[in-house]
């Protein structure tokens, strides 16, 4: 069983900065890949990032890629989102979530959910 619980959301203008952290519970951490999705209201959960289990390959939507950056500190069993250049269009609730493998691929299953965190970014 792995816990994962989400902090850092707020509201933020558009083209400010925020930074998102899941904390993972479980001594599997470094051996699972790890995620974050989005959902806005009214629409569907989305893909926002992955990154494998060692931190070394990292995957992005096209919507965010260049303005978020995930990593992770498997010593920590953090995983981090930095995002920048926010807009209006990334308000949403970012869930953090952990894949069944140590690496991640298109179609890959994803196991435990956190609770998410709502980002808000105003015009």
């Amino acid at each position: 069983q792995v816990q994962l619980v989400e902090s850092g959301g707020g509201l933020v203008q558009a083209g400010g900065s925020l930074r998102l952290s899941c904390a993972a519970s479980g001594r599997t951490f470094s051996g699972k890949a790890m995620g974050w999705f989005r959902q806005a209201p009214g629409k569907e959960r989305e893909f926002v990032s992955a990154v494998s289990g060692s931190g070394a390959s990292t995957f992005y939507a096209d919507s965010v890629k260049g303005r978020f950056t995930i990593s992770r500190d498997n010593a920590k069993n953090t995983v981090y989102l930095q995002m920048i250049s926010l807009k209006p269009e990334d308000t949403a609730v970012y869930y953090c979530a952990s894949y069944t493998g140590r690496y991640y691929y298109t179609g890959a299953l994803n196991d435990f959910w956190g609770k998410g965190t709502q980002v808000t970014v105003s015009s």
